[in-house]
């Protein structure tokens, strides 16, 4: 998708405030679920525009603490001046926005024209708990066109390695947002990975390695040992807002490193 392109030292890739969000992805909900499952722009302060009906809106997650909600300004904290993305289900695995869209995806495992193809060391998500799990997925691609899967979920309790048939292995990554105890000011985070940093985990003997059952070292496909790339492809499954994925050359010491654009405005 982008690996024949020349690459800036910054590309966002999906902004809730450019004037079409969701060019470069596809949409995915559970249609069993018709009043839960729904993927849509509101504003964040006021959850205004509605979705339509049968969809039914949850609350957003409150600061428990009352001495931080009383410093960030109410029970749910700091919001942001911004239309964000909603993206709301029970059943994570079945409602989530996917970059490149699905339709792109080739059934030839090593094609990787059809990749996203982004080789920046970054990834950056701007996130908003809703109270409910979450989870986001990537795949990182070394020099020998070896992939593997990257999960970070809030329901993951340690970190595993699972090897899949005919599919890459996945790397599973426990991810928290802030307790109210850490008094947080908003229920908005961004989230910064180091994509090489993780390849080594792949083959690392630390870890707990879950297989299929009945699964081959034949039927599963090579882990990647080589250098990082690029990233093949990005999944954010619900629940959460969503109002920036970008990549970076270079790591985020602080909310300031990153250009105005980047970064998160309340409305007050």
């Amino acid at each position: 998708m982008f690996s024949s392109n020349s690459q800036p030292g910054t590309v966002s890739l999906f902004s809730s405030t450019s004037s079409d969000p969701l060019a470069l992805f596809s949409i995915h909900t559970d249609p069993s679920l018709p009043s839960d499952s729904f993927v849509h722009l509101l504003a964040d302060t006021s959850s205004v525009p509605a979705p339509d009906p049968p969809a039914v809106l949850i609350v957003p997650h409150p600061i428990s603490s009352s001495d931080s909600a009383e410093r960030s300004g109410g029970r749910n904290g700091y919001e942001i001046a911004n239309t964000v993305l909603h993206i709301q289900s029970p059943t994570l695995c079945t409602t989530y926005i996917r970059s490149p869209p699905s339709y792109w995806h080739s059934d030839k495992a090593r094609d990787r024209e059809r990749d996203l193809g982004l080789n920046h060391p970054w990834i950056h998500l701007q996130i908003r708990n809703m109270g409910r799990e979450w989870s986001f997925e990537v795949g990182l691609v070394d020099t020998g066109g070896r992939e593997g899967i990257v999960r970070c979920s809030t329901f993951q309790k340690r970190p595993t390695l699972q090897l899949r048939t005919g599919r890459p292995p996945l790397l599973h990554i426990p991810l928290s947002f802030p307790h109210a105890s850490s008094t947080p000011l908003t229920t908005w985070n961004t989230i910064s990975l180091h994509l090489p940093s993780l390849i080594p985990h792949f083959t690392s003997s630390e870890l707990n390695h879950d297989s299929d059952e009945g699964a081959s070292i034949v039927d599963v496909l090579p882990a990647p040992t080589g250098r990082y790339t690029n990233v093949s492809y990005i999944v954010v499954y619900a629940s959460c807002r969503l109002r920036r994925i970008w990549f970076s050359q270079s790591a985020l010491s602080g909310e300031g490193d990153a250009s105005w654009e980047m970064q998160l405005y309340t409305d007050s």
